[in-house]
Formats: C-alpha cells, sequence, structure tokens
C-alpha cells in the first residue's frame, strides 16, 4: 500500500526519496518534516558532520496547495557539505572546471564491522568509497523524511510515535523500569540523550566521553512507543503480512541494528507463560477487553491488540574508531589500521528517531491496509464504520437474569 525508495550519497550532492501510495487530500504541516530532520540530527555523541548540515526537505512532486494529490511524493534533501566533496564525488567522467573541495584518495582498508569489505566484493569496486558513500547512516535522513509524511497520516486518526534511549554502553535504565507513552512523548527535544532519567542520562553521558577519550565508540538500546494504535492492524494468516515481522525487518534494517524486541522482547525466553502473556479482562465500562499489562508490546499474532505498540532496537558501536583496528590493505593485501571517516562516537539517539520514523511507515501502510482509499476522506469512513462496527460488538450487554 505505501513504499518508499531512497537514493544519494553520503557526500553528494543530494539524497532523494519517493513516496509511492500516499492517499489524496492530507493537508501537511510541512514544517515539522524539517522538525524530525533535526531531531535525527541531534544527540550526545555525534560528529562534526552534524555541524555542518541543517537538512531541510525540499518537496518536488505529489504536493498541491500544501495537500497530497495522491500521486508519489518527490523529497529532496540537499547536502551542504557537497560544495567540499566535488572533486571526490562528481558524476561526470573528467572533473568539471571549477570543482570545489580536495581530491581524496581511494579508500582500500576496509572497517571491520561496516558493509566496505563484503560490498566491494559483491559489486567488484576497487574504490571503497563506491560502498560507504550509499551505506553510511547518512541515508536514514531520507528515511526521516518519508516517514514524517506516514507519521501525519496516523496523526490524522489520533495515533503518536515516540521513543526513548533506555541502553547506552552498560549504562541502563532500572530493570523492569516500563516507560510510558506520556514519558517518552514528554522528553525535551533538547535532551541529549533522550533518556527519560536525568540521572542515568548523565552517566551515559560519561561513558560516551570515556569512550571517545579512548578513540573507541558506543551502542546503546532505543524503544519506539506508538498509542492509539487500533485492533486488527496486520494479519496472522501468512508470513509477510504479520506486523511484528514486518516492523522487525523495519528496525532490523536501520544502519548498525543489530536486534529487535517486540514488547518485553528476550525476556519471553527466561519467564514463565504466567509472567509473559497478558490477562484480559472486562472493561470498566462498555468496550473492548482490557489488559492490566502489556509484555506482548501491542501484537498478538502479528496482529495490533489496541495495546500501546512497542518496539525495541538494539545497536552496536559504529564502525569507524578513532583507535584503528585491524585490516586488510586490499591494493597489497598486507596487514594495515582500518580506514578512518569522519563519524560518531555514539548515535542511539539519532536512531531512536530513524526508528520512530520507519515503525510510522509500517504502521501507516498496515492502518492504510485496513481502512482503505485513495483519498484521507474516503479513509476516514472505513475508519469510523469500523469503529463503530466494534463499539456495537462490545456494547454493554443485560445482566443474565
Amino acid at each position: 500500500m505505501l513504499r518508499f525508495l531512497t537514493a544519494g550519497e553520503s557526500h553528494g550532492q543530494a539524497l532523494v526519496v519517493t513516496v509511492d501510495g500516499m492517499p489524496a487530500g492530507l493537508q501537511l504541516d510541512i514544517p515539522s518534516l524539517d522538525d524530525q530532520l533535526r531531531r535525527r540530527q541531534g544527540g550526545y555523541g555525534r560528529g562534526r558532520r552534524m555541524a555542518i548540515e541543517s537538512d531541510r526537505v525540499e518537496i518536488l512532486a505529489g504536493v498541491r496547495h500544501g495537500r497530497t494529490t495522491g500521486a508519489p511524493i518527490a523529497l529532496l534533501i540537499r547536502n551542504r557539505d557537497w560544495v567540499n566533496w566535488q572533486q571526490t564525488m562528481y558524476v561526470e567522467p573528467d572533473m568539471p572546471e571549477g570543482a570545489s573541495g580536495v581530491r581524496r584518495a581511494e579508500v582500500t582498508r576496509p572497517r571491520p564491522g561496516h558493509a566496505d569489505l563484503a560490498g566491494a566484493v559483491k559489486y567488484g569496486h576497487e574504490d571503497i568509497r563506491d560502498i560507504l558513500e550509499r551505506a553510511s547512516a547518512r541515508e536514514t535522513a531520507a528515511r526521516v523524511a518519508a516517514g514524517s509524511l506516514a507519521r501525519q497520516v496516523l496523526g490524522r486518526f489520533g495515533i503518536r510515535v515516540a521513543s526513548h534511549v533506555s541502553v547506552i554502553g552498560d549504562v541502563m535504565l532500572g530493570e523492569g523500569r516500563a516507560v510510558t507513552f506520556a514519558e517518552a512523548a514528554a522528553i525535551p527535544e533538547d535532551s541529549p540523550l533522550r533518556c527519560v532519567d536525568l540521572d542515568v542520562q548523565q552517566r551515559m553521558i560519561a561513558a560516551i566521553d570515556t569512550a571517545r577519550d579512548a578513540g573507541d565508540t558506543l551502542g546503546g538500546a532505543f524503544e519506539v512507543i506508538a498509542t492509539g494504535v487500533p485492533v486488527g492492524l496486520g494479519s496472522y494468516v501468512q508470513w509477510d503480512r504479520k506486523l511484528d515481522g514486518r516492523l522487525g525487518q523495519a528496525i532490523m534494517c536501520i544502519h548498525a541494528i543489530k536486534a529487535v524486541g517486540i514488547g518485553i522482547g528476550p525476556e519471553v525466553a527466561v519467564r514463565p507463560g504466567s509472567r509473559v502473556h497478558d490477562e484480559i479482562l472486562p472493561a470498566p465500562d462498555a468496550g473492548i477487553p482490557v489488559r492490566p499489562t502489556n509484555n506482548a508490546g501491542g501484537l498478538e499474532g502479528g496482529v495490533t491488540n489496541g495495546e500501546d505498540v512497542r518496539v525495541m532496537g538494539f545497536m552496536k558501536p559504529i564502525s569507524t574508531l578513532m583507535k584503528q583496528l585491524r585490516s586488510v590493505d586490499l591494493t597489497t593485501m598486507n596487514e594495515a589500521p582500518a580506514a578512518i571517516e569522519r563519524s560518531d562516537v555514539c548515535a542511539v539517539s539519532a536512531a531512536a528517531v530513524v526508528g520512530e520514523a520507519m515503525v510510522s511507515f509500517v504502521l501507516a501502510d498496515a492502518f492504510l491496509e485496513k481502512f482503505g482509499g485513495d483519498s484521507i476522506e474516503e479513509i476516514g469512513r472505513h475508519y469510523d464504520a469500523t469503529a463503530e462496527q466494534v463499539r456495537r460488538r462490545f456494547a454493554a450487554r443485560p445482566t443474565p437474569a
């Protein structure tokens, strides 16, 4: 129903994203697209690149007079750093006259943990820059732009998305600490690490400082929470329609993410069933039965159950270390220190924002699948009709005599 494709390199002219399947008639909050890009650039531990870029979205197609038309939406995010890379990243066969920046040497020493070596072998490139430019997490700016459009579709129907950081290195929130949507949504936008516990956040900052001083990097974990999600998104009837699987793929495809958890995640493997499954109780008033817990993270059998959807992403440390790891120079096949590219010490808080975008996109896709239509008005009618049907089903019944 909803899909997007991105193009562009880290130090090329721009990033481009095309979003297909957006319904017609959605009044866009265009400044909020830039707000989401700004959030992605923040966070303690980010590198010097964030001081150069000031990402803004240019809408090229699919929107007229502030409203979506139903046609594919084309977005452009220019790279301000392009001016420093024209002699290295030019498109033409020969360097154009007046190209700015400096001509950088070929990259031949792959970084452990990055796509460098596998990509060079797969595509047959001698200069690893052909790999790292596209494999760079700079591409996630385009994903955030696409996810921001999806977030506005969800917001039209009362679905909101927020995130928080729970782990940096070996510093983490207390065991069993369940962060509510309200807590995550209340985190100030200038928060250095998007952690709800300020004392824990200060220890996270100290850990990042220690890693930076050692020429090292740190990973961590974040959680994305979506509230207001209706029952019935996704399906159990086929493997590729299960919404938890689709959300898992959406998080796993973010750069450096190595594991995903739904609800309490890996904890389900060590608890007995009595402490995993969320009991079902009558609603205090007429309505869908309620859950006293949400260990399932709002998903059962690949279908949303009306509770908050909760998805965790576990991020490995960034692959570029200032204290270089051992590698091989592919021109000589001799041992050599891995290449150094300008990079972050820790980017977990930025990954959380990307996670919000990806979760928003998958939820919006599932929402349109369930309540489909070509325009927001048509989708709204289908949504209201379904809500009324559910309300009638769970309306209060007379007490048996």
